[in-house]
């Protein structure tokens, strides 16, 4: 087994702080990596509080890791030692279901592994990231351009490819009407991300404040959702809606600014269901539909597409020791856009 340190909950109840434990040793086709950035997702908040399900304790959360390789597996053939390595939400699955064979293991229907809060194939518990080092399968770690802000690059293996993949699947570019719903650690990828696929991309927003970072975003319009002059001006403007807010709200408003045939993205995963008109879906033939993450090569393709046109994540770089007030700061809002673990601090 190998050392390792990290910050771990040992309970739903008790807070972050450091931990002694051991990552299993390097198999044939793994690699390890020295962790040098992790970034601070809003899943992280709710998993080690036990806000969507029973978690497994103790537990070391992260899932937007980037860093270097340090060892290589005997038959590991894709990385190198000293090549920069990332991983995202998963490090294993099946590889034989249909969802795996499609380039989807984010939705492996028989054994998938979660970055951390799972067991791994050999019934043991997986950590995340908020670590020195993590052991995990090649096929698993993303190559990382040598080109970008490394602490940048961390939130794209959630943030980033969260809010990419449904772009890319609803073939999101030039001619349409983008609006992203809220401009948080998820919005403002979306909003980057559309920018570059060429669509004209507007953010709705609560907070008025926020217009002029949207702007600068590549946001060509800002509408504040709580006017209902903006949003009855914004009747069926949009082809898609992106909506990235984590916390509960009502969706049946910005329902109403979908042209016919528009498609409504989930991504933000608010805890409580909601409760959508049945007329306004029926009256314009919308559409509803969720996201979440991306596969293997999806993944890659998002990381590659990100090196070649500068796109990183705008970031706050934290000491881990600060990790419980970057936690309240997130759950405010209050962070432009994403914290992100100096992993040397700790």
């Amino acid at each position: 087994m190998i050392a390792a340190k990290g910050y771990a909950a040992q309970t739903a109840e008790s807070p972050l702080a450091p931990w002694q434990f051991e990552r299993r040793d390097i198999g044939a086709h793994d690699v390890q990596i020295e962790i040098l950035y992790c970034g601070v997702c809003h899943t992280d908040i709710h998993l080690t509080r036990n806000e969507w399900f029973e978690g497994i304790f103790p537990m070391v959360p992260g899932h937007e890791i980037v860093g270097r390789i340090s060892a290589v597996g005997a038959h590991a053939r894709k990385f190198g030692i000293g090549d920069l390595g990332g991983v995202g939400v998963m490090v294993d699955s099946c590889r034989e279901c249909q969802d795996c064979k499609n380039g989807q293991e984010q939705f492996c229907s028989v054994s998938p592994v979660q970055t951390y809060n799972n067991l791994g194939h050999d019934g043991l518990p997986v950590y995340g990231g908020y670590s020195n080092t993590i052991v995990v399968n090649e096929d698993f770690v993303h190559h990382i351009s040598e080109k970008l802000d490394l602490a940048g690059v961390a939130p794209l293996l959630c943030a980033g490819i969260t809010t990419y993949s449904p772009l890319k699947r609803w073939n999101v570019g030039k001619g349409h009407k983008l609006a992203v719903v809220g401009l948080g650690g998820l919005g403002h990828m979306g909003v980057k991300f559309g920018n570059a696929l060429g669509a004209e991309v507007t953010v709705l927003s609560t907070s008025p404040g926020k217009e002029e970072a949207a702007r600068k975003l590549g946001a060509l319009h800002f509408i504040i959702s709580k006017d209902e002059a903006q949003m009855k001006a914004a009747f069926k403007t949009f082809d898609f809606v992106l909506d990235t807010v984590s916390g509960n709200s009502d969706v049946n408003p910005y329902l109403s600014v979908l042209k016919t045939n528009g498609i409504y993205v989930n991504v933000g995963m608010p805890a409580k269901p909601w409760e959508v008109s049945s007329f306004s879906l029926a009256m314009g033939n919308k559409v509803i539909a969720g996201s979440g993450a991306g596969g293997l090569p999806e993944t890659q393709e998002m990381l590659d597409f990100c090196a070649e046109h500068g796109i990183v994540s705008d970031i706050e770089l934290i000491d881990i020791k600060d990790i419980h007030t970057a936690y309240d700061r997130m759950q405010r809002g209050d962070v432009r856009y994403r914290f992100v673990i100096d992993m040397k601090t700790l």
